[in-house]
């Protein structure tokens, strides 16, 4: 099963709002989704602390940041069946 890894940070409340599309797309296109803390670890703070939320795949491809587009992650995740 694929996994799309959301990187985002406490009180961001775009972030709160990318889980929640994605969230609302998990069932229907069978991912799991996992939420990585940027401000746990200092590189990916300093990666992505202007650009989250950011969505990647578990093979590294970045598929959206700051928000979800719902036909890229429907497009990638139907072509990865």
């Amino acid at each position: 099963m694929t996994v799309l890894t959301v990187y985002s940070k406490p009180g961001c409340h775009l972030c709160v709002e990318a889980i929640a599309v994605l969230r609302g797309l998990q069932e229907e296109l069978g991912f799991e989704l996992a939420e990585l803390d940027i401000t746990s670890d200092e590189q990916l703070h300093r990666a992505y602390f202007d650009r989250i939320p950011v969505v990647r795949t578990e093979d590294g491809e970045e598929l959206c940041e700051y928000f979800v587009q719902e036909a890229v992650v429907r497009e990638r995740l139907e072509s990865r069946r």
